[in-house]
């Protein structure tokens, strides 16, 4: 059994100590907010916050979340910031398929809470590691920068 703070809560979950938070939080929690992409932590969709540094979930064992702070999407509509990258990716129609975007709204939400101007190179920088196979980077860009200056 290992407890993991995930959204402010413990939770306890009963898995092998070398299961990845993404499996924990989807097959044991049962928070699905967080998806499954590549399984080697190259596209970014399984982002989640780890003491609200964004990491790929699918690569780090739950033994190494133990003790830390887990931030996945579902608590993202309660936090100032994740609801502010949330509307603006609604008024940005940034989703197409939506499968990546769970993993882009984290990496968005890391992003603006450690730097509340970001260029467009900050942005890109912040951002490569999440891949966006419908190509909607540049709504994500704009929707980032509008994110921020409704923040300002």
């Amino acid at each position: 059994m290992v407890t993991l703070n995930i959204n402010g809560r413990d939770m306890s979950v009963d898995a092998d100590p070398s299961t990845p938070v993404l499996w924990a939080l989807r097959d044991h929690l049962q928070m699905t907010g967080t998806k499954f992409g590549c399984g080697a932590a190259l596209c970014g969709a399984c982002t989640v916050h780890l003491d609200g540094a964004p990491i790929r979930s699918c690569v780090t064992p739950i033994s190494a979340a133990a003790g830390h702070k887990i931030t996945t999407i579902e608590a993202m509509e309660t936090d100032k910031v994740g609801k502010a990258v949330q509307d603006a990716w609604v008024r940005h129609d940034v989703p197409q398929c939506g499968y990546c975007q769970s993993g882009q709204v984290m990496s968005a939400t890391a992003l603006l809470r450690s730097n509340k101007h970001p260029s467009d190179a900050d942005i890109d920088g912040a951002m490569s590691g999440n891949i966006c196979r419908c190509g909607t980077y540049q709504r994500i860009r704009a929707a980032i920068k509008d994110a921020a200056k409704t923040l300002a």
